[in-house]
């Protein structure tokens, strides 16, 4: 926690994003947030999804920083309580969500997603998040360890080299019990469909219910090796 609220990314060095990951390992994930705002002010953000996991950190940052920026990535197959959800987040909380987009027409084939899965992933998800992270120093999602074998090595505070900048993740260490235990005890929205079957919710091509013993990532991309969009990987 010792850097200073003008540091540039770039002059954090990694070792001392080693430290601070090392530090936060089970810190309650307001106090992360709190620092992640605190130090990076506007050029900070949360991406969301809208799912139990990020319902939970709009709750808690509209509590620690509602004026941080909040963005979704809108594929053009969101489900429609996807949207639902997200206008019921900004009615009970009073944050406004950024819509982050494909600013380039999508291809006239409207089945990409069919015939190349990972080509329209990166379209309408990992190139306007590229562009949109860009303009910032730091991004904060909701990943968790558990969700799936790629992440399980995600650390609170991490270098995404991805994307070439700080990745903060308050509930990387938190289970999918203690996601739902905290969304029943104080009442936080939460998507209908995680009601029928659908732990992990994405586009509606390629998002299906799970079944019992599967596991919660298994209706994405279903029959395919396919496991994660290209964001967190």
């Amino acid at each position: 926690m010792s850097i200073s609220q003008s540091a540039a990314t770039l002059s954090i060095p990694r070792e001392e994003l080693d430290r601070l990951a090392r530090e936060f390992e089970h810190t309650p994930p307001a106090t992360v947030l709190r620092w992640a705002t605190a130090v990076f002010g506007t050029q900070v953000a949360f991406a969301t999804g809208f799912g139990a996991e990020g319902c939970v950190l709009v709750h808690l940052l509209a509590q620690v920083s509602p004026e941080t920026q909040i963005f979704y990535l809108d594929t053009g197959f969101l489900f429609p309580e996807t949207y639902e959800l997200a206008d019921r987040l900004a009615n009970r909380y009073g944050v406004a969500f950024t819509r982050v987009t494909r600013k380039q027409q999508f291809p006239t084939l409207e089945n990409l997603w069919e015939q190349d899965p990972d080509a329209c992933c990166r379209m309408r998800k990992v190139e306007p998040l590229t562009a949109h992270l860009r303009q910032l120093d730091a991004w904060m999602t909701a990943i968790r360890r558990d969700q799936s074998p790629t992440r399980a090595e995600t650390k609170v505070i991490e270098w995404d080299r991805k994307f070439g900048l700080i990745k903060i993740n308050p509930l990387a260490f938190w289970t999918e019990r203690e996601v739902w235990n905290f969304i029943l005890k104080h009442d936080v929205p939460y998507n209908p469909l995680h009601n029928q079957g659908y732990p992990s919710i994405g586009c509606t091509p390629c998002t299906s219910p799970v079944q019992i013993g599967e596991h919660s990532r298994a209706g994405r991309w279903r029959g395919r090796e396919k496991t994660e969009c290209g964001l967190h990987q």
